[in-house]
């Protein structure tokens, strides 16, 4: 079973913590680097963070929760090696895996539904990469960093 990373900032904590529980109840095993509660942080440091652990190799995929997705995505994909999308919708938590090869993905509490963002995040884990005319692309993105 594959093994996941999980990072948020307080905007995301709630979330976070139910994806934690759904991911254990789904028989993962489940890396937190925080935050552990409410209290205002910074989003930047939980994505970096989050995306160091799957290139160390102590986390096979990521699921990351700020308040919008954006910050803690961006903050994210700036960990070379790391391809984190935005889970806006069903087909997005899938395509971002088919298309891009997307290691991580993202969620924002403030803009989405948390049945929505459990749904989406065994569509992104159950998602297979395509492959074929994507793989170039996806090599073309690894070319940049």
């Amino acid at each position: 079973m594959k093994n996941i990373v999980v990072g948020s900032d307080h905007a995301g904590f709630e979330y976070k913590e139910a994806i934690k529980k759904h991911l254990v109840k789904l028989g993962y095993q489940v890396v937190d680097v925080g935050t552990f509660s409410t209290e205002s942080v910074g989003y930047p440091s939980y994505g970096h963070e989050a995306g160091k652990k799957i290139i160390a190799k102590a986390a096979d995929l990521g699921v990351l929760v700020c308040g919008t997705g954006e910050g803690i995505m961006i903050a994210a994909n700036k960990v070379a090696g790391i391809r984190c999308g935005i889970g806006y919708d069903d087909a997005v938590a899938s395509l971002i895996v088919q298309h891009n090869n997307a290691n991580m993905i993202s969620f924002g509490s403030r803009t989405m539904d948390l049945k929505d963002v459990l749904r989406r995040v065994e569509i992104f884990l159950s998602a297979t990469f395509l492959g074929e005319r994507h793989a170039k692309r996806v090599a073309d993105i690894e070319k940049i960093c």
